[in-house]
């Protein structure tokens, strides 16, 4: 195998420390989303997308990342991205890939700068609840899940039964009990 043109190295550091800034990707390795081993996935990621770029006829254009960047990031992290901004960094490895194949260095460059100003940094996370969605039932009608009530699934606590109430088991059985015979 030979060794990674030049041109291949600066596109993959520039790859990698994209990774390193993607807010999204970042808040998933810190909160182990992936797993212990998120960082090592984030590694893989880059891999196989500079693999993309070196290994097909045809450059990837930002759609095909993004797609993957999305596929990835929902089976390495169990995260289902809808926030947008995959999208903006497939762009920007659309736009590093065409800078570092003419020897502009300057993306490259520019995201490592920003890699090292945010490592060992840990990313805010701001939790949003979501409340009162609409939902949609199979026969087409529409609800408001706040009205629904959950459905019970455990049965309450009953009071243990006194010695004169009936004993009725899980099945809804009355239990027979034998009158016994004088106690000694």
């Amino acid at each position: 195998m030979d060794a990674p043109s030049p041109t291949s190295i600066l596109f993959a550091r520039g790859v990698i420390a994209r990774l390193a800034v993607w807010s999204t990707l970042r808040v998933a390795v810190q909160e182990g989303w992936g797993g212990p081993d998120g960082a090592e996935k984030r590694t893989w990621l880059a891999s196989e997308i500079v693999d993309a770029f070196q290994d097909q006829s045809q450059t990837p254009d930002d759609q095909y990342i993004e797609d993957m960047l999305l596929q990835i990031m929902a089976d390495e992290y169990d995260a289902v991205l809808e926030d947008g901004s995959a999208e903006s960094v497939a762009r920007d490895i659309v736009r590093l890939w065409e800078e570092t194949s003419v020897g502009k260095a300057d993306g490259v460059v520019r995201f490592e700068e920003m890699a090292d100003k945010v490592k060992g940094k840990k990313q805010e996370v701001e939790i949003v609840v979501q409340e009162d969605e609409e939902w949609e039932d199979e026969d087409g009608e529409e609800g408001d899940s706040a009205d629904e009530e959950a459905p019970q699934l455990m049965r309450p606590v009953q009071d243990p039964p006194t010695r004169n109430d009936p004993e009725v088991d899980e099945d809804g059985f009355t239990l027979v009990k034998g009158k016994g015979k004088g106690r000694r």
